[in-house]
């Protein structure tokens, strides 16, 4: 199939705009981060129920557009690193619709037991980021 002058322009215009959203996740263009109203910066690593998986506020609040009581405090405390403490903190839990599971539900976003490497970094990723001075080697990675 030959692309015209006119296809080929709509194909790369639609391209530089996916880039351009993909690299600014979401955010508008300029648009300065603030952890007051979008959470903390610092990404959060979890450790259970397996290791490593890495929760970005930035991507929930600015680029999903979510808001903090979307998950505070009823899927989650503000306090961190609770839900690790908890027993059904599984990833059982998960699939049945509790902690992540509630949105990752495959209707709202996509499944929690689909595109597992988009959370889930393993030991190696957990690993890299303590040898690079990362917020891995706190656990939950940081308050709220």
């Amino acid at each position: 199939m030959k692309l015209n002058d006119k296809s080929a322009l709509s194909l790369m215009t639609v391209l530089v705009l996916s880039a351009v959203l993909f690299f600014c996740g979401g955010q508008a263009v300029g648009e300065e981060y603030d952890e007051d109203t979008y959470g903390p910066e610092a990404p959060i690593i979890f450790v259970k129920p397996v290791k490593a998986v890495d929760f970005s506020h930035k991507v929930h609040t600015m680029g999903a557009g979510l808001e903090c009581d979307s998950c505070h405090d009823d899927l989650f405390e503000m306090e961190a690193g609770v839900a690790e403490q908890n027993d059904d903190f599984t990833m059982e839990s998960l699939y049945a619709g509790k902690y992540c599971g509630a949105c990752h539900d495959g209707d709202m976003a996509f499944a929690s037991n689909k595109r597992c490497t988009a959370c889930h970094i393993g030991v190696k990723g957990f690993e890299r980021l303590n040898n690079e001075g990362g917020s891995a080697d706190a656990g939950h990675g940081g308050g709220h």
